[in-house]
């Protein structure tokens, strides 16, 4: 698919590092100019380096998504520096292991306000572009957790099943201004998050442990979700829209 974007601009959010990194740098493979946007600038422009290296045009931005001003000032950058955004990849997230009968309200509200409003911040921003053009493409990255569960995460759950529930929402209303809303809900994919969560033993069991449990018998790659990613932005997935793609190794069905 290398080339198929033909320039468009495409936001990356949380493109720093794991699957928004992933999906940053193979979006800039098919064509797209890449804004990177993360909290760590510093990583961002790491990422941004890669693409130009390879020939590509990226632009790092430090944003906070649960920060509606910051979002606005992240997207009037970018397309002040790439042009206008037509692709929207919504990656940023927060995760959190808490009881729920010990879950403060300050847990609780600050990974619902990343997740799930900064989702909400980040399309909202994005969106006049994408009516303008008559064309547009969002993916939101939500989780397998909001599909099957997951004990000590209440707060991160709910999140991410908001996402799908918004995805789905949005999607109806936006078909019609020519715009795609999708959603991958990722499985068990090996990300310095993942193994930070392996370290602290929040498991139960360790990553290959998992792997050998899973149908497909491995941990899945950021590359797994990117090349996801990259078919539902792109001109071949047009028909696609309000879908919940998971992409998980078989773990959920």
């Amino acid at each position: 698919m290398a080339g198929t974007l033909n320039s468009k601009v495409a936001v990356v959010t949380g493109g720093a590092s794991g699957i928004g990194r992933s999906c940053a740098l193979r979006l800039a493979r098919d064509g797209a100019k890449v804004a990177v946007l993360d909290l760590n600038e510093g990583d961002a422009k790491q990422v941004v380096a890669e693409i130009e290296a390879d020939g590509g045009t990226a632009h790092a931005l430090a944003v906070d998504v649960a920060d509606r001003a910051s979002v606005d000032q992240a997207l009037a950058q970018t397309r002040e520096h790439l042009g206008p955004v037509t692709i929207l990849v919504n990656s940023a997230g927060k995760t959190g292991y808490h009881r729920f009968i010990d879950m403060s309200l300050e847990s609780w509200t600050s990974i619902l306000t990343v997740n799930l409003t900064g989702t909400f911040h980040c399309c909202q921003s994005a969106l006049p572009d994408m009516i303008e053009a008559g064309w547009g493409r969002i993916v939101n990255i939500s989780s397998s957790s909001a599909q099957g569960g997951q004990p000590y995460m209440a707060h991160y759950v709910a999140s991410k099943a908001g996402v799908i529930g918004f995805t789905k929402a949005l999607a109806l209303e936006l078909g019609p201004s020519g715009i795609t809303v999708n959603t991958i809900p990722p499985g068990f994919v090996d990300t310095p998050m993942l193994r930070l969560s392996e370290q602290k033993g929040r498991f139960g069991a360790t990553v290959d442990e998992h792997a050998a449990r899973t149908p497909v018998r491995r941990v899945g790659r950021p590359e797994d979700i990117s090349a996801a990613c990259a078919f539902l932005v792109s001109e071949e997935a047009g028909y696609i829209t309000g879908q919940i793609i998971g992409v998980n190794g078989g773990r959920n069905t």
